[in-house]
């Protein structure tokens, strides 16, 4: 897949802890930025697919969207 250089501001105290969190993963921080921004797409793809079957009033996809969060959040967990 192409990449493309993104350039970010950071606090030097931010910058510093995700250095040190990306070392405790044994990732990169470019790697460490690259999966915690999938996981904010993630979250923010299913909650748009959510309100849009929320607004189609479909209760029943709804609620299994919701079974498959509790789902992921649980097994997260472990």
């Amino acid at each position: 897949m192409p990449t493309q250089k993104f350039t970010i501001r950071l606090p030097f105290g931010q910058k510093r802890r995700l250095r040190a969190l990306a070392k405790s993963r044994g990732l990169s921080v470019n790697k460490l930025i690259e999966e915690m921004s999938a996981q904010a797409i993630a979250v923010w793809d299913t909650e748009t697919r959510f309100r849009a079957m929320a607004a189609k009033g479909d209760v029943k996809k709804a609620l299994a969207v919701l079974d498959g969060l509790d789902a992921k959040a649980s097994s997260s967990k472990s």
